[in-house]
């Protein structure tokens, strides 16, 4: 039995920051106080260093099988391990896409050689296979495309909703944007170049009515329902009273940028649902620092830069995250616009409790030794050049933030470090996904060991 020692960290638990010793052994937190003579097989000196439970990112795409050019889960792991992401959950919408049991095995056969950290891959809802999902199991949950996407995962039709939330147990999520509206917004903006355009077709009136169609679905069938990348101030109302179906996330780029952004950063940041304006900025941080809002994740989605290079509208949608999402919100806590505690809350232990991810997202005895080390004292400059994302560019290419991860350990063993590197001999595991413990409402305390 190996056993590491996390000697004098800033140890961060769900309600405080507390200065203590953590010792792990054969994968697992074995104690979050341990005294001085404890014995252990190495000493990690955290001094000055703050120890996090590491990111549980549960909105990617990783783009294998089918689009591995501009990304791998070699590349995308990466990635998530250099920026303090342990577990991540990606989405169907590959080619061909995981709308089958068989579909999503295969990408789980596929991860177990490549992936250096944890992983998880959604079932993807199409008009008629409710079928399938009813029977799925051991997976995070189905993700339905109430909005435009690629191949037949599109589920726009009234009576195939109401199929999937009433023939189905597994907790949902979705794109909600509605597609009626962003295509008749199209249609008045035909022949538009112009990219800000993106954010007027793709506009606050099709997340609102999406997001109420979705949430009023959740409510009636009495169905966990998680609102994925919430990018308007507006939708807010759906998810103010609280209620044990509905949960919400906020992904980092409809926290940072807005429309302003449009004339300096151009297709880099054309994204769905769209960017929206700085006073959605406000709102959804408010949303998080009050609770309405639960989860902040990435929708890590990369394209090639010349592929986003391209004049709009050929230009595709999506942006590139997992190694910067952490460094962006410990940049907020330095500036005392949030707490340590909080970021774990929205970043680890709140999409653990949701997608029932046993033993992960709190620093616990009997916890997974899924960590992060991160510097508040560190400051660096994002550099395309720097990524370690196959499409090697960032939307915040040029900006300096202070606080970083240093080093990440998955399952207990070091899987990199900003000194020595990736361990590449490593590989992630698939987690234990317990949907009976209830979700994010019925797990106030974690969502506990296995």
């Amino acid at each position: 039995m190996l056993r590491t020692l996390f000697r004098n960290a800033e140890v961060v638990l769900p309600s405080e920051v507390r200065r203590g010793s953590v010792l792990i052994e054969d994968g697992k937190i074995l104690d979050i106080d341990a005294g001085e003579n404890v014995q252990a097989d190495s000493v990690v000196d955290c001094t000055g260093l703050h120890l996090l439970p590491g990111v549980i990112d549960d909105q990617v795409h990783f783009r294998e099988p089918g689009l591995t050019h501009k990304e791998d889960l070699s590349t995308a792991s990466h990635a998530c391990a250099a920026g303090g992401v342990t577990t991540f959950l990606e989405m169907p919408n590959t080619k061909p896409p995981a709308i089958t049991v068989e579909g999503v095995r295969a990408k789980e056969t596929i991860a177990a050689k490549k992936s250096l950290v944890n992983y998880g891959f959604y079932i993807g809802a199409t008009p008629d296979n409710a079928a399938e999902l009813a029977v799925a199991k051991d997976v995070p949950g189905i993700k339905i495309f109430i909005g435009s996407s690629t191949g037949n995962l599109l589920v726009d039709e009234q009576t195939a909703l109401e199929r999937i939330f009433a023939e189905t147990t597994l907790p949902i999520c979705a794109h909600c944007e509605d597609e009626t509206t962003v295509r008749a917004n199209a249609a008045r903006l035909a022949g538009t170049t112009d990219v800000a355009d993106h954010s007027r077709i793709r506009d606050e009136k099709a997340a609102m009515i999406a997001t109420k169609r979705a949430t009023d679905l959740a409510r009636r069938h009495q169905h966990r329902f998680h609102v994925l990348h919430v990018s308007t101030a507006a939708e807010l109302v759906y998810l103010q009273e609280a209620n044990p179906y509905l949960t919400a996330e906020i992904c980092v780029h409809h926290l940072l940028f807005n429309v302003d952004d449009y004339p300096r950063l151009g297709t880099r940041i054309q994204m769905n649902p769209s960017i929206k304006t700085a006073a959605d900025n406000e709102g959804l941080w408010r949303a998080l620092l009050d609770g309405t809002v639960q989860v902040i994740a990435t929708d890590h989605a990369p394209h090639t830069l010349e592929e986003k290079s391209q004049s709009y509208p050929q230009s595709p949608s999506g942006l590139p995250a997992v190694e910067n999402s952490l460094a962006l919100i410990l940049n907020r806590v330095v500036a005392g616009e949030c707490s340590l505690p909080q970021v774990v809350s929205w970043m680890a232990d709140a999409p653990a409790r949701i997608w029932g991810i046993v033993g992960k997202g709190r620093i616990a005895p009997g916890y997974d030794a899924d960590l992060v080390l991160v510097d508040l004292e560190k400051t660096a400059t994002i550099r395309d050049a720097d990524q370690h994302t196959k499409s090697r560019w960032s939307p915040w290419d040029g900006q300096s933030l202070t606080g970083w991860p240093v080093s990440t350990w998955v399952g207990g063993k070091q899987v990199w470090s900003g000194e020595t590197g990736f361990d590449e001999s490593h590989r992630g595991a698939k987690p234990l996904f317990d949907h009976a413990r209830g979700g994010f409402w019925a797990t106030d305390e974690g969502i506990g060991i296995a």
